[in-house]
């Protein structure tokens, strides 16, 4: 297994989100970490999974249908 491991600062570049917004996702147990000693470290599968689990799908036609009339 090979996997690629990044610190917090690194984490949050790669998400494009503020070093504030990992570490409170590390403290909330909200993303999977590891600790090495006293450091943090974010495995990138991890963060891809975390990724994943936000992922909204678009609404179809079909569904937009019921949207927007009065009952």
């Amino acid at each position: 297994m090979n996997t690629h491991y990044l610190n917090v600062e690194q984490a949050a570049e790669y998400l494009n989100t503020s070093v504030r917004f990992v570490r409170r996702l590390i403290a909330e147990r909200r993303i999977a970490f590891h600790k090495v000693g006293a450091h943090v470290r974010l495995a990138v599968e991890d963060l891809e999974a975390f990724v994943q689990a936000g992922r909204v799908e678009p609404i179809t036609a079909s569904l937009m249908r019921g949207f927007g009339r009065a009952a």
